[in-house]
């Protein structure tokens, strides 16, 4: 079962697992976050025999039904997104990325005990980190609401392990990127303004570092973790390896693209790090996981995605 299996990670997670020959229930809000006809789009493209698709709301859907006979799910579902997190929106974090987290978990208690249960995480968990690249063990210091919902599902991801026996890790995405990315995402706007000869929208000074990470291998380490023989750590980062400023990216996005870029610089945004890196030595010796697509390369293939739609 993938939860939020129309989405950017989602699609590419599904795709992969139908390759292989597996069944795969997809759970899918089809939420206006961003227009769901993507999202259709995403899972039109990815359609093969064994995909099953329930479109519903986590939180009130009949879900021991659809967990039967489940060996794993991937909980991908969730609002993202830092900048929308605040004020009165935050009711729809904590909604997609707390009560909706904690219903899942019950519910595997309750019908499943046994299918062990892999949910996505950010580093925005970390918020400003001390030192980087920035380990598991290092204090959690959200600077967002975002980033404190996705720890609260941390944290109910190991209360049902220690409680009740669930199989659970919590795996922190930084910054994915690649073809399907959500349109509201850097690297889709700047390479979409790129390909239509629009200005690129960047705030703060561009100086801003970001560990980028690709989706293709963030999709090894669930298949990883899905796999895995034995119960995983309760926390592991997956990070790109290529902590690099926005500047450097727009410097790569020009020579990929062949295009003069027109940057338009505006304010910082409340709740954005300066800084992210991760340090993911737990991932590649619990999994033997390790990035294998650098940025040049991501962006590359991103840059084909764009172009073809």
């Amino acid at each position: 079962m993938v939860t939020g299996g129309a989405g950017f990670i989602g699609s590419t997670l599904v795709a992969a697992l139908l390759e292989r020959g597996d069944e795969v229930v997809v759970v899918d809000a089809l939420t206006a976050y961003y227009d769901p006809a993507l999202k259709r789009a995403a899972l039109a493209a990815v359609a093969a025999p064994g995909l099953s698709v329930v479109e519903a709301d986590l939180n009130t859907a009949a879900l021991a039904p659809v967990l039967d006979g489940a060996d794993a799910v991937v909980h991908l579902a969730g609002q993202p997104g830092v900048r929308k997190s605040w004020g009165d929106d935050f009711v729809a974090y904590t909604r997609a990325n707390v009560d909706a987290t904690q219903r899942v978990l019950e519910t595997i208690v309750q019908t499943t005990p046994g299918t062990r249960f892999l949910y996505a995480s950010s580093s925005s968990v970390y918020g400003q980190a001390e030192t980087y690249p920035t380990h598991e063990d290092m204090l959690p210091r959200p600077l967002s609401p975002y980033g404190v919902t996705k720890l609260a599902g941390e944290h109910l991801t190991g209360l049902y392990a220690e409680s009740f026996g669930v199989w659970t890790t919590a795996f922190r995405f930084f910054t994915v990127y690649g073809p399907r990315q959500r349109p509201d995402m850097a690297f889709t706007r700047f390479l979409t303004a790129a390909r239509d000869g629009a200005p690129i929208t960047v705030y703060g000074t561009g100086e801003q570092i970001r560990d980028f990470t690709y989706v293709g291998d963030i999709v090894d380490a669930l298949m990883a973790g899905i796999d895995a023989p034995a119960p995983l750590p309760r926390v592991m980062n997956l990070s790109g390896g290529s902590s690099v400023s926005v500047n450097q990216v727009l410097e790569t996005i020009g020579a990929v693209t062949g295009a003069e870029l027109n940057v338009q610089r505006l304010d910082p945004v409340r709740g954005d790090v300066f800084r992210t890196g991760g340090d993911s030595a737990r991932a590649r010796d619990a999994l033997g996981w390790q990035p294998k697509v650098a940025l040049d390369e991501g962006l590359r293939r991103q840059w084909e995605w764009i172009r073809s739609l």
